[in-house]
């Protein structure tokens, strides 16, 4: 029979071992591949089409390697996407890191990936946060926009492109992140970069259309025309128990804290991502590259 001391003991081990598994194991060492099949209503039927997200690295050392995104960046090729796209997010979101790793590093690892249709890269709102000068001015350029540039990847901000697929064409979009700047506006107001009737205004015919975003949140105010949309930013929680996130940083709680969501016909899918942000430990959530099966 086990004694109180014993059973203290064992409680205490067992909480040590979770701690160490939640901020050693799965944050830093575990990757899965998260595959959804989806089927929009507002989507072609017969136009099949595969996307690889790669969502919030949080780069930086020691959870966050360069090395580490190397072996994301190669996993990620090999998994024969027709398009992958970036959700932003790619430096580090706590200050709980041995080394930060400048844009100008990160960039041409991001730029080793490769798909038919493109890599195509929207930013997320550490990428302006952590952008000291951006924050003085409050207004951009980020110096994401230069990295990503002199990598030659494709960053969508407010931008809309025309995209053709088994000889049928399809619109990606991708939009400014709106809360950009951590100083506010007004009352309740953040200050962010998203210009939606401008990136709309590019969008010329009828054909289908998908957005990316970082933070789902603004999902329900932008979605109306696009069929499926994309975004990150909250990594399911980081800790996540039967299907449950404690805490979300959404002020919608669960209702987009994880995987595919429909309403009114339009589909959202939400990437649990690689990083962290404000603390670095994962627990039921592994980083993960996602991938969206569409038909």
């Amino acid at each position: 029979m086990i004694t109180r001391r014993g059973f203290f003991k064992w409680i205490f081990g067992l909480t040590a071992a979770t701690a160490g598994y939640a901020g050693a194991v799965e944050p830093a060492l575990r990757l899965r591949v998260q595959e959804w099949s989806v089927r929009p209503p507002r989507w072609p039927r017969g136009l099949a089409l595969r996307i690889v997200a790669v969502a919030d690295p949080h780069c930086a050392e020691p959870h966050m390697p360069l090395s580490r995104l190397e072996r994301i960046v190669e996993r990620a090729n090999a998994l024969n996407g027709d398009l992958i796209v970036l959700l932003g997010d790619y430096v580090a979101g706590h200050r709980f890191i041995t080394r930060h790793i400048a844009p100008a590093e990160i960039a041409p690892i991001l730029a080793l990936l490769s798909a038919p249709l493109g890599v195509h890269a929207i930013l997320g709102n550490h990428d302006w946060w952590e952008d000291a000068e951006a924050q003085a001015r409050g207004a951009g350029p980020s110096v994401w926009q230069g990295a990503m540039a002199e990598a030659g990847l494709s960053l969508m901000e407010n931008t809309a492109i025309r995209l053709t697929h088994r000889g049928r064409p399809f619109w990606l979009a991708g939009i400014g992140d709106p809360i950009a700047f951590l100083h506010r506006s007004g009352p309740g107001q953040a200050r962010g970069v998203d210009d939606y009737e401008g990136m709309l205004a590019q969008i010329t015919d009828d054909a289908p259309a998908i957005l990316l975003l970082h933070e789902p949140d603004f999902w329900p105010r932008w979605r109306d025309r696009f069929a499926l949309s994309l975004c990150g930013h909250t990594h399911g929680g980081q800790v996540r128990l039967f299907g449950w996130s404690p805490v979300v940083p959404s002020s919608f709680g669960q209702r987009f804290a994880y995987g595919p969501v429909e309403e009114e016909s339009r589909t959202l899918v939400v990437s649990g991502g690689l990083g962290c942000s404000i603390l670095p430990i994962r627990f039921g959530m592994p980083p993960e590259i996602t991938v969206v099966n569409v038909s």
